[in-house]
């Protein structure tokens, strides 16, 4: 069984819009071998259309969704769609609005190269470690406490971040932030969201200053698929993972999930995900997800 929800909070009430596109896709999705078993509106507080298909391809039902519903925060999931017992997310662009380094840079006027070497990463078309490295080491002689401005003055949650993270929480769902970023960012905003771990990289700091250099390991793309996987066995056979990015270094984590959604993503990121949020905020994937409003924790 593979079943298909999407958001159809801006399609018109009413005037036959959604049933008009329903019909499209399914008679789409038929000729292509993919017969619609049923199609019905979930009740969680916005209109959600869910599609079910006795077997099916997901990209190919993601396309369909893109060809006659877009835009519309979709996903499409192997079987029932259910809580998730873990959550593993990246921070960048996706739990925060921002990519730290780059705002970090501005302190040291340097936003504009460092952005350019930090979108060419996010879109895959150079080595992550490379480019973060090179972007570090940009950054020597820094003062450490320009990391305390840049997150007063630059750095606030996506929204629904902060919904998202305790409403899965309430449901008994673990969470993770694992990042290509910096620890003296993800700490503090894994413990403001609600996070139960926070993994990313280290910043060296010498004499209050940066060093332009890093501490330890490299958290990268093979990194979040890692903890991924680790605290997926930590928690037992079955447990269900959602993940959510928005870079190519989050393909690996995207891919190994049950529940992968592209955060306002890149396409490579995009094409490797099982569902996407483009159009409404973080809280769509609690819907998604089948939890009613009701049952959203701050909203």
């Amino acid at each position: 069984m593979l079943i298909a929800r999407l958001i159809a909070d801006h399609f018109s009430e009413g005037t036959g819009d959604l049933d008009t596109r329903l019909d499209a896709a399914s008679a789409a999705l038929e000729a292509d071998g993919m017969p619609l078993a049923s199609a019905m509106m979930l009740d969680v507080g916005l209109p959600v259309l869910e599609m079910r298909f006795a077997e099916g391809q997901a990209l190919k039902v993601l396309a369909a969704i893109d060809r006659f519903f877009a835009p519309a925060d979709a996903l499409v999931g192997e079987g029932e769609i259910a809580v998730p017992h873990l959550f593993v997310s990246d921070m960048d662009s996706t739990m925060i609005g921002q990519e730290c380094i780059d705002e970090l840079a501005d302190f040291a006027d340097l936003k504009p190269q460092i952005a350019v070497i930090t979108e060419r990463a996010m879109r895959g078309e150079i080595d992550f470690e490379a480019a973060l490295r090179e972007r570090v080491g940009l950054l020597a002689g820094l003062e450490e406490s320009a990391i305390d401005r840049c997150l007063a003055e630059r750095i606030s949650p996506s929204p629904g971040a902060r919904i998202l993270v305790a409403t899965l929480a309430a449901h008994g769902c673990r969470s993770v932030l694992v990042t290509g970023g910096f620890h003296h960012f993800a700490d503090r905003v894994g413990e403001q969201l609600g996070f139960d771990r926070v993994v990313g990289n280290r910043l060296g700091v010498e004499e209050g200053r940066l060093t332009g250099g890093l501490v330890g390991a490299i958290s990268d793309g093979r990194t979040k698929r890692a903890v991924l996987e680790k605290e997926r066995v930590r928690l037992g056979s079955g447990a269900r993972v959602l993940a959510a990015g928005d870079g190519a270094n989050d393909i690996p984590m995207l891919q190994a999930a049950d529940y992968a959604i592209a955060y306002r993503a890149k396409p490579q990121a995009r094409e490797a995900a099982n569902g996407r949020v483009e159009r409404g905020d973080l809280t769509g994937v609690l819907a998604l997800l089948g939890i009613p409003r009701r049952d959203w924790v701050g909203a």
